[in-house]
């Protein structure tokens, strides 16, 4: 989108000047059209790939372009110039913004930081870095973090942790949180979440038990899951299905009591 703006403002809604620029040397005539996705190194362009200019995009480029100059901007007051700059810089100059006060810059370094330094970005007060954390660490790391305070942190770690930690989640408050510890729980835990308060969670049990144990579920209140019931149950297990109040899932009951296939139009897992 930047690139469709003409005008060239700094982080302080100032004209831009090239002559005042440290970098001006690098400065590519105005009247120079880049092909589309092109790097032009060691240059920089107004409108194009600016430091200075107050659009991220633009500072990005500058930094894909002129990657040797990033170390010089991580201190600068803008916090674009920071992120952007982060992104390049030798990865032992970035611990120092750590404590960076704008969260932006700190979601940077929670993508490139090793895994010693990446430990201490759990606790950061942004939900949008914590994600990037959970998202890079493993196993036993990321047990601080299934019982972080929002639940997108929660939701990106039920998907990274081990098997073994599953059960740990089973009762989240969250009912997309327990959704996915349904779809990976092991079977020997799974019978556990037939009484869930959500049907959405319920429902992907419906679908993953083994049709010997969905007895449980054949009096469940949602009709969705009862119909996944109906569809997998044991045939000699559908009497009390062929009587239900739905007639979907009396029709699939009744279909299978009978012999005759029927269509899945269940939802995936």
């Amino acid at each position: 989108m930047s690139d469709d703006i003409l005008e060239t403002l700094d982080w302080r809604g100032e004209p831009v000047d090239c002559t005042a620029c440290a970098h001006r040397d690098r400065r590519l005539d105005d009247g120079t059209i880049p092909a589309p996705g092109a790097k032009l190194p060691g240059r920089c362009l107004l409108t194009k790939a600016c430091v200075h200019d107050r659009y991220a995009k633009r500072i990005q480029r500058f930094f894909e372009w002129n990657p040797d100059l990033s170390a010089d901007h991580l201190d600068h007051p803008y916090f674009e110039v920071r992120a952007n700059a982060a992104r390049f810089a030798p990865i032992f100059q970035i611990p120092r913004l750590m404590n960076d006060p704008d969260e932006t810059v700190r979601s940077v370094l929670a993508r490139r930081l090793p895994r010693r330094l990446l430990l201490k970005l759990r606790d950061d007060p942004d939900r949008e870095v914590r994600i990037a954390v959970a998202s890079r660490l493993e196993d036993a790391d990321l047990a601080p973090l299934m019982r972080d305070a929002d639940c997108s942190v929660r939701l990106r770690v039920v998907r990274r942790i081990p098997d073994g930690m599953l059960p740990a989640m089973m009762h989240d408050e969250d009912p997309e949180v327990r959704v996915e510890v349904a779809r990976r729980l092991a079977m020997d835990w799974l019978p556990s979440l037939a009484w869930d308060d959500s049907p959405r969670v319920r429902l992907v049990v419906a679908q993953r038990l083994p049709p010997s144990k969905l007895h449980v579920l054949v009096p469940d209140p949602d009709w969705m899951v009862r119909l996944a019931v109906a569809g997998r149950i044991d045939t000699a297990q559908l009497g009390p299905l062929a009587d239900d109040p739905e007639e979907e899932v009396r029709a699939i009951a009744r279909q299978r009591a009978a012999g005759l296939a029927i269509a899945n139009d269940l939802p995936p897992l």
